[in-house]
């Protein structure tokens, strides 16, 4: 499996000061010898200089090396100091040497591909469930690759001379799947694992202390953290982060200052929020894991403000039944969001790989937020009842949350079949049999996060 001498080596990672503490003054060291307090917002698309020789010069070591520029910024589309000083800061929550940001997740991801074909390493290991998009830009080919899907088993197997990377989301998106990192990095070899951790965050798991040498942020979500902000950002050592600068000039798809700006203020309160809303997102799913509306609750170990749960009524009546909770996609904002996977974020994953990866037409995906837990819930369970359809108990048997959970012959209403649930035991949800209704009923407490 040594298929590459690759430049992407890993690098200890350490923090002198606690996450708490970094995500306040990680990227704002310098302010107070500057008589400032809060970060600044340069603006400027251009810098001028009387200097043209030095320029040259300086333009020239870019493009060779792609460090960032010495002196004064040269041009926005090269470098910006205040989105540098975001990437400063996630690199240091990371415990990365380097970080690159983009103007979107989706932007991020594509420069790591176009960086890896680049180095003629086309082919991609990569496990679902996906974010929709990513499952998409890797399957359609759009940028020449190739892509192999395989479970975190058949990793090693899959791996090839021409391959550049294994891409894994953990926890993933819909299903909150969890992949253990270190035994994939593992199987890697000197493959470099990518590892996209936007559900999770630095707060709660830092994928480069386990052996991945790649971690990818759709910043649009946590970090940002308030609905109102778009980017994508790659933690990795700094010689990969050079060709990532590269690929950004050369394609563009720089973050907006106004972005870095906000992305930068969103970490100082990423560990707070991170903690209240992963709070309520526990104690809302060992509500709905006991509900009888409910057949089954997805919630991770390693914890986290994101809830899913597979309904027996009709997932696009609750959607509709909301009224505090926003229907609406993306996640990670201080206001709980719900969406139905199968019709928004995964919509444009075919559809029958869609179902085999978990993402079943009754699933729905919740982000929590910051509102208070006891209005999240009358506000849920009214949503809930919109949908319809509790099961009957059984003739001389009380009804189970479990019972019949996942069977495939339950219908929506209206008479359309309920398909794309996986089968009883030999189902399978992001790479783990789905036991059986008889089993199911004693794992309907969720597991409660690890750290």
């Amino acid at each position: 499996m040594d298929t590459e001498a690759t430049s992407l080596t890993p690098r200890p990672s350490f923090r002198s000061r606690a996450l708490a503490t970094e995500a306040v003054h990680a990227g704002r060291d310098d302010l107070a010898s500057q008589g400032l307090h809060a970060a600044p917002i340069d603006l400027s698309t251009t810098y001028p200089s009387y200097d043209s020789r030095g320029e040259a010069a300086r333009i020239d070591a870019f493009a060779t090396t792609g460090a960032r520029p010495d002196g004064p910024p040269v041009y926005a589309r090269l470098d910006n100091p205040t989105t540098a000083r975001f990437e400063t800061a996630l690199a240091r929550l990371e415990g990365a040497a380097s970080a690159v940001a983009f103007a979107s997740g989706m932007a991020a991801l594509t420069a790591v591909l176009l960086a890896r074909a680049s180095l003629g390493l086309r082919h991609v290991v990569a496990v679902r469930p996906l974010y929709g998009c990513s499952d998409h830009l890797l399957g359609a080919g759009l940028l020449g690759t190739e892509v192999t899907w395989t479970d975190p088993a058949g990793i090693a197997e899959a791996i090839r001379p021409d391959t550049g990377l294994v891409m894994v989301e953990t926890p993933a998106n819909p299903t909150l799947a969890e992949i253990d990192i270190r035994a994939v990095a593992h199987s890697c070899g000197s493959v470099p694992l990518l590892v996209d951790s936007t559900f999770a965050t630095p707060v709660l798991q830092r994928p480069l202390e386990h052996g991945a040498r790649i971690v990818l942020h759709s910043a649009t979500k946590y970090l940002g953290g308030h609905g109102d902000v778009m980017g994508g950002v790659v933690a990795c050592d700094e010689e990969f982060a050079a060709t990532l600068r590269q690929v950004r000039f050369a394609t563009g798809g720089v973050l907006h200052p106004m972005a870095g700006y906000l992305l930068l203020r969103g970490l100082s309160t990423l560990p707070v929020r991170v903690r209240a809303a992963s709070a309520s997102a526990a104690e809302l799913a060992r509500r709905l894991s006991v509900d009888p509306r409910v057949a089954r609750v997805h919630y991770p170990e390693v914890g986290g403000a994101m809830v899913s749960f597979e309904v027996f009524g009709d997932p696009h009546r609750i959607i509709a039944g909301v009224r505090l909770i926003t229907p609406a996609v993306s996640l990670g904002s201080v206001d709980t969001l719900i969406q139905h996977p199968a019709s928004i974020s995964h919509r444009i994953v075919d559809e029958g790989d869609r179902r085999a990866a978990g993402v079943s037409d009754r699933l729905l995906r919740m982000s929590v937020g910051l509102e208070d837990i006891e209005d999240l819930w009358a506000d849920l369970c009214q949503a809930l009842s919109d949908g319809g359809a509790v099961p009957a108990a059984r003739p001389g048997k009380a009804s189970l949350p479990g019972e019949a959970a996942l069977s495939g012959e339950a219908p929506l209403p209206g008479g359309a079949p309920l398909s794309g649930a996986p089968t009883g035991a030999t189902a399978h949800l992001s790479g783990s049999p789905v036991p059986s209704p008889a089993t199911r009923t004693a794992e309907r407490e969720p597991r409660r996060a690890g750290r």
